[in-house]
């Protein structure tokens, strides 16, 4: 799957619109819409939208392990 359909998806399951994602990550609409069409979405893009949708973004290895990443990680 895409990373946009699963941004999409992320922002289905917490009922939350394209407007207010834009708004969060501090972009217009039209700068949204763009990354959508394009798929491009930095580390620091998707740490915010997990933190947006109120999800874990993370590593996980195949032992269980798992890092993750949170706004802290973010300069």
């Amino acid at each position: 799957m895409p990373i946009t359909d699963k941004v999409k998806a992320a922002m289905v399951v917490r009922g939350k619109g394209n407007k207010e994602l834009a708004q969060y990550l501090g972009i217009t609409d039209q700068s949204l819409s763009n990354k959508l069409n394009r798929g491009s979405f930095s580390a620091e893009d998707l740490i915010k939208i997990a933190d947006f949708t109120e999800a874990t973004l993370a590593l996980e290895f195949d032992d269980g392990s798992k890092i993750a990443f949170s706004l802290d990680d973010i300069r």
